[in-house]
């Protein structure tokens, strides 16, 4: 078991490291959509802990997206902007261990996930 662990971690490892930039931000937006989902399920076994960790780590994807904007292309406001509200959601689904507000933060995250795709796409960006 330790052999497949070690070997997913290479993987991983390597996925990373060899991914384009645009490749990084969608990787980003799935850690954020598996650590939201996570934290609902923690949220549904009343287990605060797991909730927590995992809507922080959720929150620390949102900071590294807004980090990563490039300000010199308009459109670069506009995802501030969202990513502003959405880091805000979940630090106040957090604070009231709200599912519902978890959920809203969620979708709008799958939400910047989809039209990601589909700028990589019209872009041809792999």
């Amino acid at each position: 078991m330790a052999q497949l662990r070690n070997a997913t971690q290479l993987y991983q490892h390597n996925a990373v490291q060899t991914a384009s930039p645009a490749k990084l931000i969608l990787m980003l937006y799935d850690g954020a959509i598996r650590f939201c989902n996570t934290a609902l399920e923690g949220l549904g076994a009343n287990d605060i802990a797991k909730t927590n960790k995992n809507i922080k780590k959720a929150e620390d994807i949102i900071v590294q997206l807004r980090m990563d904007l490039d300000m010199k292309y308009p459109v670069a406001k506009e995802f501030d902007q969202v990513y502003d509200y959405i880091y805000r959601r979940l630090v106040e689904a957090n604070m009231q261990k709200d599912a519902e507000i978890l959920q809203e933060a969620l979708g709008h995250i799958k939400t910047m996930r989809e039209t990601w795709l589909e700028v990589m796409k019209r872009n041809h960006v792999a």
